[in-house]
């Protein structure tokens, strides 16, 4: 069976990304030689990421996702959200990358595939989140980088 990923925004805006050049050429390898490898998933918050986005790299972007199945937001993933930011893991401020974490977490995906190293994939905030959905009773997502799913053949 394979492992189930929820791919949050930066991941796919770093398909793009010139500025980004290393970041970029893993993330085409992975997405192209490696993503089959796993039952992908988006969400409406990621589409409304990439909506805000200018073209031509709008359009890109979305035909990019437009066959991956999408994880329900809910209100549930709402709430868990909301627990993040009232316990200080997430500054309201970045009240999307909570959410994030939370449908990540809501619909049980093994892993959250992210490019954010400063709200997301952040070490301290990741143990935080560990703790909080422990105690919580919610799934523990491992959260990683494209980089850490490409498969190295020697």
């Amino acid at each position: 069976m394979k492992k189930s990923l929820y791919v949050e925004t930066s991941v796919i805006g770093a398909y793009l990304d010139n500025g980004e050049p290393f970041r970029r050429d893993l993330t085409i390898r992975w997405w192209e030689h490696e993503l089959a490898d796993y039952s992908p998933y988006v969400s409406a918050l990621v589409v409304r990421e990439l909506e805000r986005t200018e073209e031509p790299r709008r359009t890109a972007y979305l035909n990019l996702i437009k066959d991956v199945p999408m994880f329900d937001i809910g209100e549930e993933a709402a709430i868990l959200a909301d627990g993040y930011v009232s316990r200080g893991i997430f500054h309201r401020k970045y009240i999307a990358d909570a959410l994030h974490v939370a449908i990540a977490s809501v619909n049980k995906a093994d892993l959250l595939v992210t490019w954010d190293f400063g709200y997301i994939a952040n070490v301290h905030r990741q143990s935080r989140v560990q703790l909080f959905n422990t105690i919580a009773g919610f799934f523990v997502p491992m959260i990683v980088t494209p980089e850490f799913l490409i498969n190295a053949e020697f």
